[in-house]
């Protein structure tokens, strides 16, 4: 039987930094179906990246030996999608849309990520935020297969070796990779091994949103432990049984894993996720001047809020000075998004950062952070205290009457702080308050669009953390702003990524921001929008990587050469799902022997648009041999 080749179509690689000759590429393929094809004849149809299902053709059935394991008829990918939509409307509860598109993502992450890109606002509200609280808290309860990487203190010493175990698609070949310890998961807590869900459900949205291509993520949990009683007596709970390690186990634990990472990937991206204030801080000052890392918790959230509090800033038609913007919760998140504020007003505006600073009065659970409150404050919570105000103002409404807030940000996690009462008082000290309920899942957010929008009399200006339904105030129909990180972080962590940055600066997220924040028309702002359409999240996330690697040339931390267009090379490079055209293989030079997974160099020259400077991050004139 005559073996097979695939040809690629938009599928970045990762460069080797050691690797000199730029005009020279390497034919190791993303999709490489010879394997399967050698070993198991029905492999193919098992494997997520090759898998097409009935959109096999004849010729294809014959020559890969599937001839009998499909039904007779061969369908378009269109076709598909369209059956695949009618069934995931079929199930009617969340956590059911979670676990049905959590399986077809298994089979077909082609298919999968058309039915996506094709229906965000329905898909995207299940595949993260909110419903991904609900299936961290039942991950292991709904555990069904193996994703991802897990990494405890039994591994010390091993870590690397074991990062050998990754080989999805026989090539060793990760482009990103999102990390949690699990320690705080979105408002709910330390979930522990149950966090899985975050670093899957993130790396769906890199894929989606930026075109990283999805063999190439990888997510991680580093199981410390958990403090959750009920976790640790729960007999479906898949992670390690004990308490968190305290910090001489822990920080040794995530460093190895970090180092070991970069050895094995020199230019992979990390990104942290969901870790608890005491070491999110830590971890972030440590590496993100040493490896290509970042935190979206305080990073990208804040880039996310910052570009809509500039929006609002300008709905309220105030000086910029006189805003003063009181936050509730002073954790990674609060901090995060006011220095990006700052930043963004230092960007936009030339304000000084401890001038921008002085707008803002952070609330912790002890309440007002002044530098005369007596406790120990956290180091980054410092540059935050007060010191024009001394007395002691614990409750919020308290806070608001006595500063006179003409915004107020709530990431703490805590469902109905904003309430009537305070949101009534807002409208009474500003005409057009700025109310950002940001924490997740819904049922924590400090309060409903309904709530803002009906007190306020529809004059607030809103922005929530995660979606809420339309709101009808008289005859008039608002749809509510939703600061949803995946405006930032793809097109952040592509962009730093593509241009092999050495690392993710404060300017480069400061750039994110400004981009997103200038993508909204004048005439959204005039319907109260202050994000622009998630529906258009390819084009946000191009124009954001864009303004990444500019800023990222201008500080010179980018390691390519300079594409003479930019946009075009970052769209060029974003994964776009459809299949492989599977045909007859062909010799190549005689280098390529059919019926093995024999491949070996093959030279070809480098489009000028493309990024190849420091290796072979090459898109698209491979052939493969397979078949037996």
């Amino acid at each position: 039987m005559a073996g097979l080749a695939a040809a690629e179509n938009g599928i970045p690689g990762t460069p080797d930094d050691h690797y000199t000759k730029p005009r020279t590429v390497r034919t190791i393929s993303l999709h490489r179906p010879s394997h399967y094809v050698n070993e198991d004849p029905s492999g193919i149809l098992f494997n997520r990246h090759f898998n097409k299902g009935t959109a096999f053709s004849i010729d294809e059935r014959e020559h890969l030996h599937l001839t009998g394991l499909l039904p007779g008829k061969t369908e378009s990918i269109e076709l598909q999608v369209r059956r695949c939509y009618r069934q995931f409307r079929n199930f009617q509860s969340p956590m059911a849309k979670y676990i049905y598109l959590s399986s077809l993502r298994e089979r077909s992450d082609t298919l999968f990520y058309n039915l996506v890109l094709q229906n965000l606002k329905e898909t995207l509200p299940i595949i993260y935020t909110p419903t991904v609280g609900q299936a961290c808290l039942e991950f292991g309860l709904n555990y069904r297969a193996a994703e991802g990487m897990y990494f405890d203190r039994d591994l010390r010493g091993r870590i690397r070796e074991a990062l050998d175990n990754w080989k999805p698609n026989m090539l060793d070949e990760v482009s990103i990779i999102v990390v949690t310890d699990g320690s705080r998961i979105l408002g709910l807590g330390d979930l522990g091994t149950c966090g899985m869900g975050i670093p899957i459900g993130k790396l769906s949205l890199y894929v989606a949103a930026a075109g990283f291509h999805p063999a190439t993520t990888l997510p991680v949990v580093i199981d410390t432990g958990t403090n959750n009683e009920a976790l640790l007596k729960d007999d479906f709970y898949l992670g390690c049984r004990h308490e968190r390690l305290a910090n001489e186990e822990y920080y040794p634990l995530v460093d190895e894993f970090l180092m070991a990472c970069v050895n094995k990937w020199p230019n992979v991206l990390i990104q942290f996720e969901d870790f608890s204030n005491d070491h999110a801080f830590d971890l972030l000052e440590k590496y993100r001047h040493k490896i290509l890392c970042f935190n979206d918790d305080i990073q990208g959230t804040g880039a996310v809020i910052a570009a809509g509090f500039l929006n609002a800033m300008k709905l309220c038609k105030l000086p910029i000075a006189s805003h003063r913007i009181v936050f509730l919760g002073a954790g990674a998140a609060g901090i995060g998004v006011a220095d990006q504020i700052c930043a963004l007003l230092k960007l936009k505006h030339d304000i000084p950062v401890e001038q921008a600073r002085k707008m803002f009065y952070m609330v912790d659970s002890k309440g007002l952070i002044t530098a005369t409150r007596g406790d120990n404050l956290a180091s980054f919570k410092k540059p935050y205290a007060r010191h024009d105000i001394t007395d002691s103002v614990k409750d919020l409404l308290d806070v608001v009457k006595k500063v006179l807030p003409t915004g107020i940000i709530g990431l703490s996690g805590q469902a109905n702080a904003f309430n009537d009462e305070i949101i009534d008082q807002m409208c009474q000290i500003t005409e057009r308050p700025i109310i950002f309920p940001l924490s997740n899942p819904t049922k924590n957010s400090e309060c409903t669009a309904e709530q803002a929008f009906r007190i306020s009399q529809s004059k607030c200006i809103f922005a929530s953390g995660s979606p809420f339904p339309p709101v009808t105030v008289g005859e008039t129909v608002f749809h509510p702003s939703q600061g949803n990180n995946m405006y930032i972080f793809p097109g952040l962590g592509f962009g730093a990524w593509l241009c092999r940055s050495k690392e993710v600066s404060d300017g480069m997220i400061a750039v994110a921001a400004a981009s997103l924040a200038d993508q909204v028309s004048q005439d959204e702002l005039d319907r109260g929008q202050i994000y622009p359409p998630l529906e258009n999240i390819r084009d946000i996330s191009a124009k954001i990587a864009t303004a990444v690697i500019e800023q990222a040339f201008a500080e010179g931390h980018a390691r390519i050469q300079r594409p003479k267009d930019i946009l075009t090379t970052v769209q060029k490079n974003m994964y776009q799902p459809s299949y492989l055209d599977y045909q007859p293989a062909v010799s190549l030079d005689g280098r390529i022997r059919l019926g093995s997974a024999d491949v070996r160099d093959m030279h070809s020259p480098i489009d000028e648009a493309e990024i190849n400077t420091q290796g072979n991050h090459h898109l698209g004139r491979q052939r493969l041999a397979g078949g037996a």
